[in-house]
C-alpha cells in the first residue's frame, strides 16, 4: 500500500496514481531483494524548507536533497522527495520532469529494500536495477 501527502503547492508534481504505480514497479523489480509483506510506504513530496531540515535532521547536510529514504520496523518506509530539487534537476539535466519523478521514487523505494550506493560495485548493482525497472515503466536511462 502506498500512501502518498503532497506537502507543497509546487506546480508539476504528478498525481499520487503515478507515485503508486512507480513504486509498486520498484517492489516487483528489486529482485532479490525481500519486500515486506506488509508493504506499506509513504511518499511525502516537500518543499525545499522541509527537505533541508530533515537533511539536516538525519544526515548533517544543511541543503534540501532530491530524494530521502527513512525505513522502518513495521513498514517499508517512508520517502520525502522534494519539489523543487526534482523540478530544478530535471531542467538542469534536460530530462523530462515524469522520468526524474519516477527515478526519485524508485531509487528511494530500492534504498529502502536494501541497495545503495556506497562503493562503486553497490552503486553498479542499484543503477542497473533502477534503469530496469524504469525502462519497463517505458522511462529512459536516468544514467545515460
Amino acid at each position: 500500500m502506498v500512501t502518498v501527502q503532497i506537502a507543497t503547492r509546487r506546480a508539476g508534481v504528478p498525481h499520487a496514481r503515478n507515485f503508486a504505480r512507480w513504486a509498486q514497479a520498484a517492489f516487483a523489480g528489486a529482485a532479490t531483494r525481500r519486500v515486506p509483506t506488509a508493504a506499506e510506504l509513504t511518499i511525502r513530496v516537500v518543499g525545499a524548507a522541509e527537505s533541508r531540515k530533515l537533511n539536516r535532521t538525519w544526515r548533517g547536510k544543511d541543503k534540501p536533497t532530491n530524494v530521502l529514504s527513512f525505513s522502518s520496523e513495521h513498514d517499508v518506509g517512508d520517502l520525502a522527495i522534494c519539489a523543487p530539487v526534482v523540478a530544478r534537476e530535471a531542467r538542469e539535466q534536460g530530462k523530462q520532469p515524469a522520468a526524474h519523478w519516477a527515478h526519485m521514487v524508485v531509487h528511494g523505494v530500492l534504498h529502502l529494500l536494501g541497495y545503495d550506493h556506497e562503493n562503486d560495485r553497490d552503486a553498479a548493482r542499484m543503477e542497473a536495477r533502477e534503469t530496469k525497472i524504469l525502462a519497463q515503466l517505458g522511462m529512459p536511462n536516468p544514467y545515460g
